[in-house]
């Protein structure tokens, strides 16, 4: 089967560009000697995931649907990196019970005090990750803060006896914030050393605390020094998107995902073309606005994937998008109805996510499968 004979919109998922970006991660981390424990809520895919590796591979998970998803396809070593709450408990139990090996994280005394009482009482033994703020991006505990060793308190000291403190986690979010490689590698030391420092107060404290986890897609390329770091976590490596463009971490023929749709309509006197892809195929992810480059809803690319001089997505409604060129709507080419059109999305994990299954290629436009994907939480 060819792309032109599927109905659109589609989600397209280029197999060369996907290989190519996990071999560079995989390459770059391999001098520090850190694991990675890649991220997969962007894929939601146990057939992208298996491009990571074995089932066997450690594995972040952003819902316990992820986690149990994950399980029933082999892998066992899962970090659950949203903070746990005691509603959320009784589903990790039973992940516990088949045989997950399921991490948690929590930012907070009273989480910390219900983990530890809950997996007391049902003889669990759940390794748990204290969140260390390092930017102010979003959750967790300044490592120099004073909670963070009444947050370990409530948890055991010891690996076996219930929740117990394995180590540190930090997400450097405000990475996607950077305005240079310089200023992410910056922001990569900071996370780094935040973490590492946070580690070592609970280790002064009696805790053990072997893991020091931290990682974001820009931090994990740009990193210079991980001294004192066990893992790098990362997620939309594998596929990049604009947004992972316009911070200079890929290149526009890196992304390996796209949204076919077709031009099924003109208003020539605005210089649009309409096509059948809205932001039910795109998201309302407007993450390249705040960039120097707003690439609108998405980069336009013919049928082989190639970027169409300066033509992006400027508008969208539900089942329709509105491309345009991107500064001269007069010269916006009026491409005949039923084109078949390619746009490189804003942020992967949102466009995804609008989508049951990707119609995998290997650089040309021959469909050589089609994965399964979910949602949902």
């Amino acid at each position: 089967m060819q792309l032109n004979e599927l109905e659109t919109p589609v989600l397209v998922l280029d197999r060369n560009r996907m290989d190519r970006n996990i071999a560079r991660l995989r390459e770059r981390l391999a001098p520090f000697g850190v694991a990675l424990r890649p991220h997969v809520k962007t894929n939601k895919s146990a057939d992208v995931a298996r491009r990571l590796g074995p089932p066997g591979t450690p594995i972040t998970v952003s819902t316990l649907k992820e986690a149990e998803y994950f399980l029933d396809h082999g892998w066992t070593d899962i970090l659950y990196a949203v903070g746990i709450v005691p509603s959320k408990l009784p589903h990790v139990e039973r992940l516990a019970r088949r045989g997950a090996r399921l991490t948690l994280i929590l930012d907070n005394a009273e989480a910390a005090a219900a983990t530890s009482a809950y997996a007391r009482d049902h003889g669990l033994q759940l390794p748990v990750l204290i969140e260390i703020d390092t930017d102010g991006h979003r959750s967790g505990v300044k490592p120099e803060d004073p909670v963070l060793l009444d947050i370990a308190a409530r948890l055991s000291a010891r690996e076996g006896e219930g929740a117990w403190v394995a180590g540190v986690l930090a997400h450097a979010g405000d990475s996607y914030n950077c305005r240079s490689t310089e200023a992410i590698a910056a922001m990569a030391e900071q996370e780094r050393a935040s973490a590492v420092r946070a580690a070592q107060r609970l280790r002064e404290a009696g805790h053990a605390a072997p893991v020091v986890s931290v990682g974001s897609t820009p931090t994990a390329h740009f990193a210079r020094s991980l001294d004192g770091v066990t893992e790098v976590r990362a997620g939309v490596f594998v596929f990049f998107d604009l947004v992972m463009n316009g911070l200079g971490v890929c290149r526009t023929d890196d992304i390996a995902l796209s949204v076919l749709c077709t031009v099924i309509g003109h208003q020539e006197e605005k210089g649009w073309l309409i096509t059948d892809a809205g932001w039910m195929a795109m998201s309302r992810d407007r993450g390249t606005a705040r960039q120097p480059v707003d690439q609108g809803y998405g980069l336009v690319c013919d049928l082989e994937g190639r970027p169409l001089q300066d033509l992006v997505m400027i508008d969208a409604n539900q089942e329709h998008g509105i491309v345009r060129h991107r500064t001269d709507p007069a010269t916006t080419p009026m491409l005949p109805v039923g084109t078949l059109l390619r746009i490189l999305p804003n942020h992967a994990c949102a466009t995804a996510a609008q989508h049951g299954a990707y119609a995998v290629v290997a650089g040309g436009t021959g469909v050589e499968a089609h994965w399964p994907r979910f949602g949902g939480w």
